[in-house]
């Protein structure tokens, strides 16, 4: 039922059935029961356990569960559940290293990153000077505005 370590020692739990989301039961068939919240052990995801004191104090495999019995009180485990998420930045680094990513990165270039060029040092729009969510709004429609207004004026310049 449960595998034995070379040194006698029993390892966790070696069934996915005996775990659940409040505990699960050990070798001698004691139920251990959630120890806190989620951790990360080793960049897993893992949950854990802890025996009560009492279910371990007279138990007849104490000396093979634990690494210490004289000093260790009770049977911990921590079963790793999944890999930790990566982070966002992690992901989105991912993504813009793929080829799609590149594709995407140079069509930005030509079509965002003009503007806000055009905005801040043409326009000179280095900071908003008005206070409030709605000023600051109505600030950045009419440098839009301004924006959008000024390009057809040069392209009938040109013609």
């Amino acid at each position: 039922m449960n595998e034995v370590f070379g040194c006698g020692l029993y390892r966790g739990p070696s069934q996915r059935n005996r775990l659940n989301k409040t505990g699960y039961g050990n070798a001698a068939g004691q139920r251990l029961h959630r120890n806190g919240k989620d951790c990360t052990i080793g960049g897993y995801a893992a949950i854990k356990f802890r025996a009560p004191e009492a279910a371990c104090k007279d138990c007849p495999l104490r000396t093979r569960c634990l690494r210490k019995p004289q000093t260790t009180r009770s049977r911990q485990v921590a079963v790793l559940a999944r890999k930790a998420e990566r982070t966002h930045s992690a992901r989105m680094r991912e993504r813009i290293d793929s080829a799609w990513g590149r594709e995407q990165y140079g069509r930005r270039f030509a079509t965002v990153e003009p503007v806000f060029g055009n905005v801040r040092h043409n326009k000179r729009l280095h900071r908003f000077t008005l206070r409030g969510q709605s000023k600051v709004d109505g600030q950045w429609k009419l440098f839009a505005l301004v924006h959008n207004i000024e390009k057809p004026a040069n392209y009938r310049k040109v013609a």
